[in-house]
């Protein structure tokens, strides 16, 4: 299997486990802990994580970098996590699986501007498609899901989504010269930093007993090795593989992952697992149509990305 087909199946497995977090995040928050507290744990834990792998395979980042790590620390963890999480909590799942469809839109006309990433026709009609395919199956959730949306929330997740874009745009260029690892080390080290002064009290004020029962906290370290570490590894690694466009692109499969999931969910019983909340959703021939739709869109992104 070639690196790009290892890249797609990356990116593929990234979104799976971003469409578990979806649920598994649900069930924590804000009940068992609080958003910034959360963001805390995560940064740290993945952060510590990074540096042991790290370890294993010591590299040296040049002064002239720095800046540009800092940056990526910036956008990529702090603003971030605690753009999406504290946005999540003031606004409904539709309206920020709506906003995150701007995501690829957005990486496809920084990466033209910052990076000189050419825009052809192809890459603009899947990246259309796929966003096509995305609201549709968003959509098709009703729209009683749209009750407590703010526009402070909603605010929220733009931000996050300007903010991811920037990432995977300023991120590219750091690829080509040290390894992932090394990258997401730094990253984090420097992320904590930034989110600490927000998290240390979420920490202390919202955790209560719950967060030390078993499942609970089964739950946590799920999202904290899988979603945080190994999914930001995976991302990164990919995209020195493929193009900003192709990696953003993968965004529209999170609401159609996330369907899925809350499917599985459903037949194995959420209780089950200690998550309290209602995962009920139906897949039908609608949902397939927009599966085909965003499929179909990150083939052409990909297609024109093989061929530029």
């Amino acid at each position: 299997m070639n690196t790009r087909a290892q890249a797609h199946l990356a990116l593929l497995g990234v979104n799976f486990i971003y469409g578990i977090n979806y649920v598994v995040a649900k069930g924590l928050m804000p009940g068992i802990i609080g958003a910034s507290g959360f963001i805390l744990l995560r940064v740290l834990g993945a952060g510590a994580l990074f540096w042991l792998l790290r370890a294993l395979r010591p590299e040296p980042v040049a002064w002239s970098d720095a800046g540009r790590l800092a940056l990526c620390s910036l956008f990529g963890v702090a603003l971030n996590q605690l753009m999406f999480f504290h946005g999540l909590m003031r606004t409904s799942p539709v309206n920020a699986s709506i906003i995150m469809v701007a995501t690829p839109i957005l990486v496809l006309i920084l990466s033209g501007l910052l990076i000189g990433e050419r825009v052809t026709w192809r890459k603009a009609l899947g990246i259309a498609l796929g966003a096509a395919g995305a609201l549709a199956l968003i959509f098709l959730k009703g729209d009683g899901s749209h009750s407590g949306a703010t526009v402070l929330g909603d605010s929220f997740i733009l931000i996050n989504a300007t903010s991811y874009g920037i990432y995977l745009v300023i991120v590219k260029p750091l690829m080509r010269k040290v390894h992932a690892v090394t990258v997401m080390a730094w990253c984090f080290l420097l992320g904590s930093l930034l989110v600490a002064p927000f998290g240390l009290a979420g920490v202390a004020r919202q955790c209560n007993g719950r967060a030390h029962c078993p499942r609970p906290c089964l739950a946590m370290a799920f999202v904290v090795v899988m979603v945080t570490f190994v999914a930001y590894l995976l991302n990164t690694w990919a995209l020195s593989k493929v193009s900003p466009t192709v990696v953003g692109t993968y965004v529209y499969l999170q609401p159609l992952m996330a369907v899925v999931v809350t499917w599985l969910f459903m037949r194995v019983g959420a209780e089950r697992l200690g998550l309290p909340g209602n995962y009920e959703t139906a897949i039908g021939w609608q949902q397939a149509l927009c599966a085909a739709a965003i499929f179909t869109g990150v083939h052409l992104v990909n297609r024109a990305d093989r061929e530029r």
